[in-house]
């Protein structure tokens, strides 16, 4: 298996993997945002893993310089994304994705790395605690519209 950085090419599999795991960015809303983060990350990172040449999966991460959730440093590497097709599951791909985004955060001077997670998604929440992640947080937002 092989990460690295997103490039032109990996696009067309990226927005794929985009759709899978956010069904209601289609329209072109991936491939959008995918055509900006190439033409410039910013402080990002954007990783993709291969195995051969078949895309395994991505993630996505930023710089956080703002108030995070359960951190007490900043910048707060924070793992935007990530997404590992189902076939490829349980084979170290998403562990391999997050110690590159480590990596990349390390070099950027950060001491803490944070993510999140819906409420109901027990499946990330285990991905979460495997790769060695701790819950800091529960929270629940509300709204009220105001006429």
């Amino acid at each position: 298996m092989r990460i690295a950085r997103a490039i032109t090419s990996d696009a067309h599999e990226w927005v794929a993997m985009r759709t899978a795991l956010w069904p209601s960015g289609g329209g072109g809303a991936h491939a959008a945002e995918i055509a900006a983060l190439l033409g410039d990350a910013g402080a990002t990172i954007n990783l993709i893993a291969r195995d051969n040449e078949m895309a395994l999966g991505f993630a996505e991460a930023s710089l956080r310089h703002d108030y995070v959730n359960g951190c007490k440093t900043s910048p707060v590497a924070f793992l935007e994304s990530i997404y590992v097709v189902p076939e490829a599951r349980g084979r170290g791909v998403a562990r391999a994705l997050v110690a590159a985004v480590e990596n990349w955060a390390q070099e950027q001077g950060c001491k803490e790395f944070a993510s999140d997670a819906p409420v109901g998604n027990v499946a990330s929440f285990d991905m979460h605690q495997a790769l060695g992640f701790v819950e800091t947080q529960r929270v629940v937002f509300f709204r009220k519209v105001l006429s």
